[in-house]
């Protein structure tokens, strides 16, 4: 494949490694131990913090828009965090530690303003059709420090990755606990599944057929950019990830 001439179907196909990028703030010590002195127990920092982005909805909303947690530990979890915090403030916190992540952890010795913009026009131009995170999180202010408006933007890109996923593995007959098992067995605990858990194998064709459909809908997305941009927002992904 020649990052020149990507197409953005093959784009989309290698910009998933934006989602376990992104994601290391989430899971990173700090993020929680933060969320802790401002009063959440656990990981209601991670329901409250990345769900206050829809606002003060309902239980069940959060639960939809997550797709792949266990909804009664999304619902303990929400009802818990509500007398910490607004929805609001809590997103906003949230993004917070995004931010601090990249001010922390990311090189300095990158062409940060460049992905920077090329993400944001992807975001500025997408469809909030099925994607509810991406649609709150792009409407939160962004920093201006081109490390942390990088990867503010690179979550929105994965709010709504995400979001088209979800669709896609719902299309396919997987459900929620099923996507988790064949790709993320290690995470099950953390979306709260308890056991027994199905049998991966029988899952795995459905869970490629949905990974091919969220190409092509993230690659209508990726369209944005022209040829020569998608290879360079391509390389940089990898570039971080590796």
């Amino acid at each position: 494949m020649s990052i020149e001439n990507i197409t953005p179907e093959q784009a989309a196909h290698e910009a998933r490694k934006v989602v376990g990028f992104v994601s290391k703030f989430m899971t990173h010590p700090a993020t929680y131990a933060y969320g802790a002195e401002l009063g959440f127990d656990g990981a209601d920092f991670y329901v409250a913090g990345r769900g206050g982005a829809l606002g003060d909805v309902p239980a069940d909303v959060v639960t939809a828009a997550f797709i792949y947690f266990e909804p009664g530990v999304v619902r303990a979890g929400w009802a818990r965090s509500a007398p910490v915090m607004s929805r609001r403030r809590a997103a906003e916190e949230w993004a917070g530690r995004c931010h601090a992540w990249a001010r922390e952890h990311l090189p300095e010795d990158r062409d940060w303003p460049m992905l920077a913009a090329l993400v944001g026009r992807v975001c500025a131009g997408a469809s909030v059709a099925c994607a509810p995170l991406f649609a709150g999180w792009r409407d939160l202010e962004e920093p201006a420090d081109p490390r942390e408006l990088a990867l503010h933007r690179l979550n929105g890109l994965r709010e709504l990755r995400g979001a088209l996923h979800g669709a896609a593995v719902l299309t396919v007959g997987l459900r929620p606990l099923e996507a988790v098992v064949v790709r993320s067995p290690d995470m099950l605990r953390f979306f709260g599944w308890p056991e027994p858990h199905p049998d991966p194998e029988p899952l795995r064709d459905r869970w490629a057929l949905a990974e091919a459909r969220t190409d092509r809908m993230f690659g209508r997305h990726l369209a944005a950019l022209d040829a020569g941009e998608r290879g360079a927002l391509v390389d940089m992904l990898g570039t971080l990830s590796a």
